[in-house]
C-alpha cells in the first residue's frame, strides 16, 4: 500500500493504470474509519483491480461553527485498517493541495442540496460536491463507493456525476448499525456513554416509521409526528429535522406511496447525528 499526497502523483498513477486496463474503485473518506468504511472499501476490492481510499478531512464543507477543528483525524490507526484491509492506495492530499491559492471553482446541485441537511448547514454540500469533482479527478475512478447514511449526500453525487458527465457509477451501499441500531458515524466518538444510549432513539424511531407504513398509514406527517414522540423520550435528543421525502428529489411527499427517503437529524448534546430509512409502500 502506497500513500500518495500529490494530485498530480495520484493521477499519473490512475492513468497509467487505465492505460494497462486496470478498473479503479474509489472510497472517498475524511478518516476516523470505522465498520462503515471498510464495508464501502471490501465493495471495491470486489469490484475492481485497483482500490483508492482517499483521506480529507474537507474545510470547505464544514461551517463557522462547526467541528472542523475536533474532527478526529487518527492517521496511524486508518493507515492500518486500511493496510489490512487491501487498499492499495491511500490519497491523502493536504488542504494547500487540493486548494491551492488563488482557488475560485466550486460545485454546487441546486435544489437537493438547500433542503434537509443542506438547510441547517448552509454551504455544506456545495464543499461536498467540490471536493468530490476534485476526487473523481484526481483519481479518475471507474466506480465510487458511498454509504446510505448520507442519503442526501449520495442522491447528490448521483446527480452531479450525471448531470456533469463524469464517466463514474456512483454506487450507494447499505448502512452499517451497532447491535444496539445505532447508524456507525465517525461523529460517534463524540457521545458519552449516556448520550449514545439515547442516539439509538434515531434508529427505533425509523423502525417506527416503517412499521406504521405497513400497517398502512400514509399521512406523512401522522408518522413523523409519532417518530418525533418517541424521539423526545431521550431526555438529550433536540431534533433538527424528521421529512419525507421522495428519493429523487428530495421533496416532501402529500401521500406516502412509491419509493420514500425518511430522514431524521437530531442533536445529542452538541453532536447532531442524522439516520434515514428507504421504504416503499
Amino acid at each position: 500500500m502506497r500513500v500518495i499526497r500529490s494530485v498530480k502523483q495520484m493521477q499519473d498513477i490512475c492513468r497509467k493504470a487505465r492505460r494497462a486496463g486496470s478498473s479503479i474503485g474509489l472510497v472517498p473518506t475524511m478518516g476516523a474509519l470505522h465498520e462503515g468504511h471498510i464495508s464501502l472499501i471490501r465493495a471495491s476490492l470486489k469490484d475492481n483491480d485497483i482500490t483508492v481510499v482517499s483521506i480529507f478531512v474537507n474545510p470547505i464543507q464544514f461551517g463557522p461553527s462547526e467541528d472542523f477543528k475536533q474532527y478526529p483525524r487518527p492517521v496511524s490507526q486508518d493507515e492500518a485498517l486500511c493496510r489490512e484491509a487491501g487498499v492499495d492506495f491511500i490519497f491523502r492530499p493536504s488542504a494547500g493541495e487540493m486548494y491551492p491559492a488563488g482557488f475560485k471553482t466550486y460545485v454546487d446541485v441546486l435544489e437537493l442540496g438547500s433542503v434537509l441537511c443542506g438547510a441547517s448547514r448552509p454551504g455544506h454540500f456545495r464543499g461536498v460536491t467540490t471536493v468530490v469533482a476534485k476526487l473523481f479527478n484526481a483519481c479518475l475512478p471507474d466506480r465510487a463507493y458511498f454509504g446510505r447514511k448520507d442519503a442526501q449526500q449520495a442522491i447528490i453525487i448521483q446527480r452531479m456525476a450525471k448531470d456533469l458527465n463524469f464517466p463514474v457509477s456512483v454506487k450507494v451501499m447499505p448502512i452499517v448499525r451497532e447491535k444496539s441500531g445505532l447508524a456507525l458515524s465517525s461523529r460517534n466518538t463524540y457521545l458519552s456513554q449516556s448520550l449514545k444510549r439515547d442516539a439509538q432513539v434515531l434508529s427505533r424511531a425509523l423502525c417506527l416509521a416503517r412499521k406504521l407504513i405497513r400497517q398502512g398509514v400514509r399521512d406523512p406527517e401522522r408518522v413523523t409526528g409519532k417518530m418525533a414522540s418517541l424521539i423526545n423520550t431521550a431526555k438529550s435528543a433536540k431534533i433538527d429535522y424528521i421529512s419525507i421525502v421522495s428519493t429523487e428529489h428530495l421533496k416532501p411527499v402529500r401521500v406516502i406511496r412509491g419509493s420514500c427517503l425518511v430522514a431524521v437529524a437530531a442533536w445529542f448534546g452538541g453532536t447532531r447525528l442524522i439516520d434515514n430509512t428507504v421504504i416503499s409502500a
